[in-house]
């Protein structure tokens, strides 16, 4: 009974141990998150806005799949008539700060 009771405080012991690791890990990447979303905001800003609008509201296509609006921030788009969509991977902008645009900008149109 006394090694029954042991056994279950050790298992008791590291589910909450467990449970306090991911609490931390959670709350660690928290901040790091928000640096992403005010990144891609910034850099919406900086590179989009111009001619998509501060909230997205010009010329953007939210129905298309993510990977069909990253590889359009890459490699740009020939629009029916000017302005066209220029290439950003040619002004340094990476996949990743692709996939952060295409999130920001679909983000704003809810």
């Amino acid at each position: 009974m006394m090694r029954l009771r042991i056994t279950r405080v050790k298992q008791v012991g590291l589910v909450l141990a467990g449970v306090m690791m991911a609490a931390t890990l959670l709350i660690a990447s928290a901040p790091a998150r928000a640096t992403a979303d005010d990144d891609s905001g910034a850099l919406y800003k900086s590179k989009c806005a111009m001619c998509h609008g501060q909230t997205a509201e010009k010329k953007f296509d939210a129905a298309k799949g993510d990977d069909d609006l990253m590889q359009i921030v890459l490699k740009g788009k020939q629009a029916e008539k000017p302005p066209n969509m220029p290439a950003f991977a040619d002004r340094g902008i990476t996949a990743d700060q692709a996939k952060a645009l295409v999130a920001f900008m679909k983000s704003q149109k809810h």
